[in-house]
């Protein structure tokens, strides 16, 4: 055990990522979790650099999105996670992409957790705005999710 993987397995603090950038290079990594702590369908919240993230695994993918919501800064990763309303007009509606959506705790705006844009109806036009929650790149090294910055 390398004296990093003590320190997170000593750790009181198991939400903040553990840096991890190889010598010689400027890719900064974060240890953020073991696999085995998200689950397919979990997410959890870890600190990089004074950044609140939520990790989330969907059906065996992990997805990192910046723990803020661009409307007025709920923590957008503590909402519910919920499937896509489709609807092919009145009266119908159906459920798709179970667990890949988030909605903000305070005004239900809702984000796809794989790509950190805002979900919208194409159909229906009114004045928008661009709206993304920063995302970030995540990998899987020997047993830990990794978030790069």
């Amino acid at each position: 055990m390398s004296a990093t993987e003590r320190r997170l397995s000593d750790s009181r603090r198991p939400d903040s990522a553990e840096s991890m950038r190889p010598a010689g290079s400027s890719d900064k990594r974060f240890r953020a979790a073991r696999v085995s702590e998200i689950p397919p369908g979990s997410r959890k919240i870890v600190e990089v650099e004074g950044r609140s993230i939520g990790v989330y695994n969907i059906q065996g993918a992990f997805h990192a999105l910046r723990n803020v919501c661009p409307h007025q800064g709920a923590e957008l990763c503590k909402g519910l996670v919920t499937a896509a309303v489709v609807s092919s007009g009145p009266g119908d509606f159906r459920f798709e992409r179970e667990g890949e959506i988030v909605r903000c705790p305070w005004h239900q705006w809702e984000f796809d957790i794989k790509t950190g844009c805002m979900v919208v109806d194409g159909k229906v036009r009114t004045k928008s705005y661009e709206v993304t929650v920063e995302k970030f790149g995540v990998s899987v090294e020997e047993d830990y999710v990794m978030i790069h910055l």
